[in-house]
């Protein structure tokens, strides 16, 4: 039972922070820090991915229409408009996907720990926000998801590798470089959701596969804590993408910036002189 709740929390967690610029990834890996799943190490390693894909499911249900090019409710225009999208979303994730591979375990051995995430929180917080302030004398060149180009797109995946390294934050990384790139806010927040579908699918996949290649069976208790996850993740992430594309159209990610920076510094306080 205290696992199952355990979960609950994680779930929470996972939900809220998968879509708010602040890094998922990392703040699992500090609240594993204080709260500990009772679980096999390869069991963990591959929960912290896979409870993503409540996230992902979220993003599916609210934005079904819109992605859905088989519609009935679509006109031709509108459904070739949606495999258009599509495409460049699947365009987007390429980069990340390649160095995602290739990299993947190095990461987990090297770079999945406290000092790292507390940096990376500091240094993308003060880059939303000077973003954001040049952000304020301009006008975004591309307004609508529809608008976002193929160089934009593929663009915006390349910023997306930043997000492989703990607390960077995927959802962060993509929106950052859609403004960078003259993204509107709100464009760049739907167009980063809906490459979270292949690229957090394929992440659990990878992860699935090597857990299952371990040769590590999963305990009824370890089945029930990520089915539990991911649930959660799933109802908290309805409430928190609705909330963010609400916030984005008439507020910065400044604060988010803020957040991140004072989140970094108390992390790295903790990990320095705590620890």
């Amino acid at each position: 039972m205290i696992e199952l709740l355990k979960a609950v929390l994680f779930g929470i967690v996972e939900g809220v922070t998968e879509w708010l610029p602040i890094s998922s990834t990392g703040h699992l890996i500090l609240l594993n820090e204080f709260i500990t799943l009772n679980v096999s190490r390869e069991f963990r390693s591959m929960f912290d991915v896979v409870i993503q894909l409540g996230a992902i499911l979220a993003v599916i249900v609210l934005f079904f229409h819109k992605l859905n090019p088989f519609s009935p409710r679509k006109s031709e225009t509108e459904k070739a408009q949606t495999w258009s999208l599509w495409f460049r979303v699947i365009v987007a994730i390429l980069p990340s996907g390649i160095v995602g591979i290739l990299l993947d375990d190095w990461m987990d051995a090297h770079l999945h720990n406290g000092i790292v995430v507390a940096l990376a929180l500091i240094v993308y917080g003060v880059a939303f926000i000077l973003v954001e302030k040049r952000n304020d004398r301009r006008r975004a060149r591309i307004r609508d998801v529809h608008d976002i180009d193929y160089r934009t797109a593929l663009l915006i995946g390349a910023f997306q590798c930043l997000s492989l390294v703990p607390g960077t934050s995927r959802s962060g990384s993509t929106i950052l470089g859609a403004i960078v790139l003259g993204v509107e806010r709100s464009a760049g927040a739907e167009f980063s959701f809906f490459m979270a579908i292949p690229t957090m699918l394929g992440a659990s996949a990878i992860k699935l596969l090597k857990f299952l290649a371990s040769g590590v069976s999963a305990t009824g208790t370890e089945m029930g804590v990520l089915i539990i996850g991911c649930v959660v993740s799933f109802v908290v992430s309805l409430l928190v993408i609705q909330a963010l594309m609400d916030y984005v159209r008439g507020h910065s990610f400044s604060a988010f910036g803020v957040y991140r920076i004072v989140l970094g510094a108390v992390v790295m306080a903790y990990f320095l002189f705590v620890r």
